[in-house]
């Protein structure tokens, strides 16, 4: 199971990260704090394995605990839930290595692919003793969060997606086929990779985009390559 400690000022919006956590009998909320100083002391000598972490705070920030926890060698995995839009405070905590960033207000459905990313992810570096190009690339440039097939799969919106993906006679990245099929980006990514697990649609890291690369997928006829 894993240790979750919450760091939030707003009770209301703790008592939410709790009750969406606890959801999952994976995880297990060890403690909650409302400000980073006293998270910080209770972390220094007590083990976790995840943050669900507010930026703005008084006393201490949720940077500023973030940046103290890693100067003290801490490799304890963060989600941020915060109303923090600033490109320059999202790009400080992703050279942190915060594992999601949630921006208030969120969906539960949003937190627990934040949660189900991080479980894919540890799981994955616990399973690898030595890595492969494949391996960093779904490491770094898939998104974890929404590899899981969704629950109560639609057989409707699966056949729609095939489709989609078919008459497109070609490589869609998962916005491309959710605008086709006229459903999000969230959803068509969820539904491509159960159908990828399936072995009915195949995927790849595309390098050729002149910006960051992306996975597209490509439906394989009858199901078979």
């Amino acid at each position: 199971m894993y240790r979750v400690v919450i760091v939030e000022d707003n009770p209301m919006v703790s008592m939410l990260n709790r009750t969406y956590t606890q959801r999952d009998s994976r995880f297990q909320v060890e403690r909650e704090f409302s400000n980073g100083r006293d998270a910080l002391a209770w972390l220094t000598t007590h083990p976790a394995d995840l943050l669900i972490l507010d930026v703005y705070m008084p006393v201490f920030t949720g940077l500023d605990l973030l940046r103290e926890l890693r100067a003290q060698g801490s490799t304890v995995d963060a989600v941020m839930v915060t109303a923090a839009h600033e490109r320059e405070t999202l790009d400080a905590l992703m050279k942190l290595g915060v594992t999601d960033y949630l921006v208030k207000p969120f969906t539960a459905e949003r937190f627990q692919q934040a949660l189900e990313g991080f479980v894919q992810r540890r799981e994955a570096m616990d399973h690898l003793e030595r890595v492969s190009q494949s391996d960093i690339d779904k490491l770094l440039f898939s998104s974890p969060a929404s590899e899981a097939a969704p629950k109560g799969l639609q057989e409707k919106t699966l056949a729609l997606l095939r489709q989609a993906l078919g008459q497109a006679g070609g490589e869609l990245t998962c916005e491309e086929l959710g605008a086709k099929a006229g459903v999000s980006a969230v959803t068509a990514r969820r539904y491509l990779n159960y159908m990828v697990q399936k072995g009915q649609v195949l995927d790849h890291m595309n390098y050729d985009t002149g910006g960051r690369p992306c996975m597209v997928y490509r439906l394989v006829p009858n199901g078979r390559e």
